[in-house]
């Protein structure tokens, strides 16, 4: 094995307990911060060249070649796109349906679009995915809940084979699989949505959350989780800056309860889907009175850029 991927192993193990350490430092009274648990032989699923070149190579032409990987030799690959930039790093990744390789490169070109002095703030919610300052609701597909079904049959036959037996691995392939569509589903949803937005839009805004907090939750968690807010932000802001748009992140305090039109505070349930403020008349959905509140609020945090 490649000195490399056993130097990158380290670095995650020191990574972990860097990361148990600070949860200690932050930790509250009463709360254990979780020491790291033990990685046995298959949970690992991916290993990392972590130069390349060294170790790991290409050889022949990009859209028709190979990658050479130290110790195990030519690998034939085929390419969803031609690589960007400087590749640094080379990981290569099991799925349930196959091995890929991911490059991670550095000077990539941003290509910037053209200006449409378009601004919007946007809320993100469950009854809709997201709702924009202008009212446009962005549908929530709902990805998981509508796998449940499907899910459940496959984790049932992996529950009645017996444990060890070929059934039970052919059973658990299946699984993952399941898994890993409903998966791809929402990452194929997510990048749609997010390119729409960086076309039409100069500069987003959107609420600061902190999913992991939402998340305990218990009656909303499994909705809150299907939606997956934070991947969706991560990859809005990647297209962002790959596009020279701008992501601005704001605090979400208030921004539901406040009025858009008149600044009054009118407090409400979550189970309160419409705004209707007592001293101005404004009566808008509430997803909509936030976004307006999230828009206004960015639009006064210009210098500040997520």
């Amino acid at each position: 094995m490649h000195s490399h991927v056993l130097q990158d192993v380290l670095a995650r193990l020191d990574k972990t307990y860097q990361a148990f350490f600070r949860r200690i430092r932050e930790s509250r009274a009463g709360q254990t911060p979780g020491f790291p648990r033990y990685q046995g032989r298959n949970r690992y699923h991916s290993f990392t060249y972590k130069e390349f070149g060294n170790g790991a190579r290409l050889d022949g032409i990009l859209d028709n070649g190979f990658l050479v990987l130290s110790k195990i030799g030519r690998v034939v690959v085929r390419w969803s796109r031609p690589l960007d930039g400087t590749p640094k790093t080379v990981t290569i990744s099991h799925e349930a349906d196959g091995w890929y390789v991911c490059f991670s490169c550095a000077d990539v070109p941003m290509q910037p679009l053209e200006p449409t002095g378009q601004e919007t703030g946007i809320d993100l919610g469950l009854e809709s995915f997201a709702t924009l300052s202008d009212g446009t609701m962005i549908h929530n597909p709902r990805c998981y809940r509508r796998a449940e079904r499907r899910l459940k049959t496959a984790q049932r036959k992996v529950s009645r084979r017996k444990k060890g037996s070929h059934r039970r691995r052919k059973a658990i392939k299946l699984l993952a699989k399941a898994h890993l569509k409903v998966k791809r589903q929402r990452t194929d949803f997510q990048h749609k949505a997010a390119l729409a937005l960086v076309r039409e839009y100069d500069a987003m805004y959107h609420e600061d959350l902190q999913v992991a907090n939402m998340l305990k939750n218990h009656h909303l968690a499994k909705s809150i989780a299907d939606a997956g807010w934070s991947a969706f932000l991560s990859i809005l802001a990647a297209k962002a800056a790959y596009a020279g748009r701008r992501v601005v992140a704001v605090p979400p305090a208030y921004t539901s309860q406040t009025c858009s039109g008149c600044g009054a505070v009118v407090k409400k349930g979550l189970s309160v889907r419409w705004h209707a403020c007592p001293d101005c008349g404004t009566s808008l959905h509430r997803d909509h009175n936030a976004a307006k509140n999230i828009e206004r609020l960015g639009q006064s945090r210009q210098g500040e850029v997520a």
